[in-house]
């Protein structure tokens, strides 16, 4: 029963995992051509994600789950709601789309938050999961920073 429970909260991590690389992938091709001083962060926070995945992954399987591999319908809602708010606002589109990692950003560390808190990780699911969080706490914390100044 308690795996149950871990196996669910692992895989909706996963999801926001697979989210946040579905929505870097959709940002790349727009925008960081122009944005070359951000695009090391974006990089660092594309292959964080992927190693998060992995290991995501693993505790999933290594508690008799399957890994439910698939992004987040709300995900796929908010990135689609992007795509039209870009589409419209061309002059802007840079900025906004810029903002809107953070946005996602935020949103996944909201959610690694809730999972922590639920009471639902057994201790090794519970240490990784902090240790993601704190990742992409840190990593949107670099990229903030960074895009805050470029708009000063």
């Amino acid at each position: 029963m308690e795996n149950q429970k871990t196996v669910a909260v692992l895989n909706d991590l996963l999801h926001i995992t697979n989210d946040r690389l579905e929505g870097f992938e959709k940002v790349e091709s727009k925008i960081w051509e122009m944005n070359h001083d951000l695009q090391d962060n974006y990089e660092h926070m594309t292959s964080q994600s992927k190693v998060m995945k992995n290991e995501l992954i693993d505790l999933i399987i290594a508690r008799g789950g399957k890994p439910d591999d698939t992004a987040s319908l709300a995900g796929g809602l908010h990135r689609a709601w992007i795509d039209i708010k870009n589409s419209v606002l061309v002059s802007g589109m840079p900025t906004a789309t810029l903002e809107n990692v953070l946005f996602g950003e935020n949103a996944a560390i909201q959610a690694y938050q809730q999972a922590l808190d639920s009471g639902d990780l057994d201790e090794e699911s519970k240490q990784t999961v902090a240790d993601q969080l704190q990742k992409i706490k840190d990593s949107a914390h670099e990229f903030k920073g960074k895009l805050a100044n470029r708009q000063q």
